[in-house]
């Protein structure tokens, strides 16, 4: 397998496959490695603008909206965490956080911020576009049945309402905002109440079988939806944790 390491070559790329206008923007300090992604990117069909700066990457998508943000978290002026907690307050790009340090910690605090993903330096670049095509597959508006038909229907969970067509959400009739992926969760676990998803199971349904990472993402996406929507440890009102298992959606209040 290829793995990207800061200051390598270039690695031979597979032929471009086409693409409608897609926006790639790449936030990294190390120019080599920054033009490295920017060109496996590039060869995938993307329009890739590169920025090795946190402020200038927040300026640099509000000016060019992107469709994709490859976010490394130690970054000048702005790490990547403030980066991605800027950039969710105006964008819905899917952010893939990109880190040298594989620490438990690290890896929370980028995806309670609003990241959809993270990689862990040296990765294979293979990967990185694998886990994008993937996100990509998902629909950036409104949600469909396995059909095809767009779910037009707001699902009621207790005082919780999901509304899967417009993708709004509300407790007790006030708006929770959710970031794509939570979201995604969360149209998953409530399309099937009662009905208990493991993290693959929960992965494929958002990116598809072929999927590859770590599936304990799932929890830290979980573990912030359950925050916003008022979850509480002792009673959880909407999603079940099933030890050993996965998650499933609850109904009322009832005991974890």
């Amino acid at each position: 397998m290829d793995a990207i390491v800061a200051g390598s070559g270039h690695v031979p790329i597979a032929e471009p496959r086409p693409r409608s206008g897609l926006r790639a923007l790449v936030v990294e300090d190390e120019p080599d490695l920054a033009e490295v992604i920017a060109d496996y990117l590039q060869r995938s069909g993307f329009d890739v603008t590169i920025s090795g700066d946190g402020a200038a990457a927040v300026s640099a998508a509000t000016n060019t909206p992107p469709d994709v943000v490859i976010l490394d978290l130690g970054l000048p002026s702005l790490d990547g965490v403030e980066v991605c907690r800027q950039l969710r307050t105006f964008s819905d790009a899917y952010v893939v956080m990109v880190t040298a340090r594989a620490s438990e910690v690290d890896t929370l605090i980028g995806l309670s911020a609003g990241a959809d993903d993270y990689l862990t330096k040296p990765f294979s670049p293979r990967e990185l576009i694998a886990r994008i095509e993937a996100m990509l597959r998902r629909p950036r508006t409104g949600t469909t049945s396995t059909s095809g038909a767009p779910q037009c229907t707001k699902r009621r969970i207790g005082d919780l309402t999901i509304a899967p067509y417009a993708r709004e959400v509300t407790v007790a009739e006030v708006p929770v905002e959710l970031t794509r992926t939570e979201f995604d969760i969360l149209d998953v676990l409530s399309r099937r109440p009662g009905m208990v998803f493991s993290r693959d199971q929960i992965l494929a349904e958002l990116w598809g079988s072929t999927w590859i990472g770590d599936s304990h993402v799932v929890d830290v996406h979980v573990a912030s939806l359950r925050r916003k929507l008022g979850d509480r440890s002792a009673i959880r009102r909407y999603i079940r944790t099933i030890r050993g298992v996965g998650y499933r959606m609850g109904e009322g209040r009832q005991p974890e």
